[in-house]
């Protein structure tokens, strides 16, 4: 046992080094080109075909507004091409195949937050290819050309096409059961599979309308769904997270330790999404995912931006000096609508055969380099074809309104008129100046007496909450923020990485704020102090308070309150005032209780069908717990329960710290092995022998989630309850 134990952890560095320098390069050398199997953007028409008529409250929408409609919800991109590729090259992480097996329909939206598509039900056997896929019981939409826009997978964003690699010798080595239950047979690189699946916008922005919410959240129809909302329900481990096992117990009733990244992705808060996951920066930091309302009102505090270098090349995009609006949590897409929205695009698989030469998507070990636009723009037909379509998303992103209360089933009985009035002079004193659009003059300073005068005086017009965005969209400093610094502390967009195009110069160029001070759990009466570099990183953009009732929990790590997982009017309510009540009396958070850590004892995981020749015989054979069948796994830990995970998944790969970790990890670790520690022990362990240098090398080793706003604990009861009122009407 010892023996072996230390063989696999011998094994680390090389399995890193060898599986590193396998995908990355696979994925480089040269100017990759994508020219969509021969064809041009005349090949990739706009549909105007009103798909979606009954979605986002029957709106009515001009043609090019339909187009815009239709690309958010239908358009892959050609991205089913990656999702093939991370299927087969992702280490048994990810099959869209079996994210949308049929089975799991009846619990869907529970279970992942994924939205059925209605018109589908569950299906009661496979297809012809023995694959278990949802059964279409309505009448297919006209008009839609499926060689542009595939067929409809029954989960909303999720579309299969044809994959044209499926030929006879292809067909000839297909087996269905064991693509399901055969690791060794579904993680062959080799392995095609009959459909590929691509994804849209809508897969992780479409979500339950909250002023017509469904009655059954697993059986909606279109019009309980709002293309816009962000859909705050999903789960990414669930959805996408296949092959990333769980403990379970087996047939003797002993526990057996799953994987450390199952054990990740289950404390990450429903509704974010770990964007930086694939474009990686060595950063546990998942963030909600974008509502998008009032836009109009959010480009008219748009600031002005210096633009430099690739982020010149986007076409529509403006000169050098562009008047930009700050849509991710950290301010960094900072070069326009139609950069954030055609960027978003990219991050799932448009152009990935450039995007993947930018840095080691999985692992993340060699230096990256810049997206790049022109490139882009000169090697492949779908940016181009997409670039075509941002003037109709954009144009379709300025009809979104607020999802209001008082127009939602029952929203009246909520909503108290006389606090209301009152809530709206204490928002005007104590939260205008950075969640409003509508501001002083350029002569009054917002956060002055005058300023303070203004916002009372605004506050009080009829038509103060009409077209406001509420959120000033200024940067303001995690310093002064003081809520979790892992989002801030995102180095993708900084100068020479993966988003150098698609950030500002002025980002690039913004001072470091200092030190963030945070939790120390070496000793908690001395606070870390994390310095935060100059070059884009350590600041916040405020979050727009538009439809704040239908949103909690709050914060960008959705981690200020708690989740009821009901789209109802009253499950958000409740949501709501739970969140509201946490953020306005700090002492009600959870504080150390939200940091994330292990719920149970885990191992790092990677299946046997991946690995080198060289170490699969340090694999053992386990049970699934779903299948039953048997998987072959490399285990290296154990990790005890309780480890708080950013201690691991914040690790900064540089080589020196590295090489100080490794051998006292491998000690510790065979430590826990030999003398079959508890957890307990092996915690106490772990925090005597590990601590310290898993916090030297820690990227950012800010642990507390739910910390920080504290702006209006200092108000009277009454004051706040006044407060709560108002902002419930948003």
């Amino acid at each position: 046992m010892t023996k072996r134990t230390s063989v696999l952890i011998l094994c680390i560095l090389l399995l890193v080094g060898v599986a590193a320098g396998w995908v990355y390069s696979r994925f480089s050398g040269g100017d990759p080109t994508d020219n969509a199997g021969g064809k041009t953007t005349a090949d990739f028409p706009q549909t105007d075909v009103d798909v979606f008529a009954a979605m986002d409250n029957k709106v009515v929408l001009t043609t090019d507004e339909v187009k815009g409609r239709n690309s958010w919800i239908l358009w892959t991109a050609g991205n089913e091409q990656f999702w093939d590729r991370m299927a087969r090259e992702s280490y048994g992480l990810v099959d869209l195949l079996k994210t949308i097996d049929t089975r799991k329909r009846p619990t869907r939206f529970h279970d992942a937050g994924m939205v059925n598509e209605p018109g589908f039900a569950k299906a009661d056997a496979p297809d012809e290819n023995g694959l278990w896929l949802d059964r279409r019981v309505d009448a297919a939409p006209t008009g839609l050309d499926e060689s542009v826009y595939g067929k409809s997978s029954g989960v909303v964003g999720l579309r299969l096409y044809p994959n044209p690699e499926f030929d006879a010798t292809a067909r000839a080595a297909w087996n269905a059961d064991k693509f399901y239950k055969d690791s060794d047979y579904y993680l062959d690189p080799k392995l095609v599979r009959p459909y590929r699946v691509g994804m849209t916008c809508g897969f992780c922005h479409v979500a339950p309308n909250p002023v017509n919410p469904p009655t059954d959240p697993e059986s909606p129809r279109w019009e309980n769904l709002a293309s816009l909302i962000g859909n705050q329900y999903l789960r990414e481990g669930a959805a996408f997270a296949f092959g990333v096992k769980k403990g379970s117990t087996d047939k003797n009733g002993s526990y057996v330790p799953g994987n450390f990244l199952a054990e990740m992705l289950a404390a990450q808060p429903p509704g974010t999404s770990d964007t930086s996951r694939i474009a990686t920066d060595h950063m546990n930091n998942p963030n909600t995912i974008n509502e998008i309302f009032n836009v109009a009102g959010r480009l008219e505090v748009a600031t002005d931006e210096k633009i430099s270098g690739g982020a010149l090349n986007l076409s529509g995009g403006g000169g050098d000096i562009r008047k930009v609006p700050h849509i991710l949590k950290d301010g960094s897409d900072s070069i326009g609508v139609r950069g954030a929205t055609i960027r978003v695009f990219v991050n799932i698989g448009l152009f990935h055969q450039q995007w993947l030469t930018c840095h080691n998507a999985l692992i993340g070990l060699t230096p990256q380099k810049p997206f790049e636009i022109s490139k882009a723009q000169k090697n492949s037909v779908y940016w181009r074809a997409t670039e075509e379509r941002l003037p109709n998303l954009v144009s379709f992103f300025l009809r979104s309104t607020p999802m209001l209360l008082r127009d939602s089933p029952g929203g009246e009985k909520y909503i108290k008129p006389d606090a209301v009035k009152r809530g709206r002079a204490v928002f005007a004193q104590n939260c205008a100046e950075c969640h409003s659009s509508k501001q002083p003059p350029g002569s009054i300073d917002p956060g002055s007496t005058e300023g303070e005068k203004w916002f009372v005086e605004a506050a009080q017009k009829p038509d103060f909450e009409k077209g406001n965005f509420f959120s000033s969209e200024r940067r303001y400093p995690i310093t002064r923020i003081k809520t979790n610094a892992a989002r801030a502390m995102g180095t993708n967009a900084t100068g020479g990485h993966v988003w150098d195009n698609f950030s500002s110069q002025t980002y690039k160029d913004q001072a470091s704020p200092g030190e963030v001070l945070a939790y120390n759990p070496m000793d908690e009466s001395t606070p870390l102090r994390i310095a935060v570099p100059r070059g884009g990183q350590g600041y916040y953009r405020p979050p727009s308070l538009v439809s704040l009732w239908s949103s909690a929990p709050f914060f960008h790590n959705n981690s200020l309150g708690k989740f009821t997982g009901d789209p109802s009017v009253a499950g958000r309510m409740a949501a709501f005032n739970d969140a509201c009540e946490k953020l306005l009396w700090p002492e009600k958070r959870l504080g150390k209780d939200s940091i994330w850590r292990t719920a149970n004892r885990s191992f790092l995981e990677i299946e046997r069908g991946v690995l080198p020749d060289v170490l699969k015989p340090f694999c053992e054979k386990i049970e699934d717990p779903e299948s039953k069948a048997t998987r072959n796994v490399l285990r290296i830990g154990p990790i005890p329960a309780g480890t708080p995970i950013n201690l691991l998944a914040n690790l900064d790969p540089d080589f020196k710290d590295l090489l100080k970790l490794i051998p006292k990890l491998k000690i510790t670790l065979l430590r826990v092995s030999f003398e079959k520690m508890d957890d307990d022990a092996a915690r106490d362990l772990f925090r005597k022998e590990l601590l310290k240098d898993l916090i030297e090398a820690n990227k950012c080793p800010d642990l507390i989630e739910d910390r920080g706003h504290e702006f209006g604990s200092e108000l009277g009861d009454d004051e706040k309850r006044d407060l709560i009122e108002y902002l419930r009407t948003l």
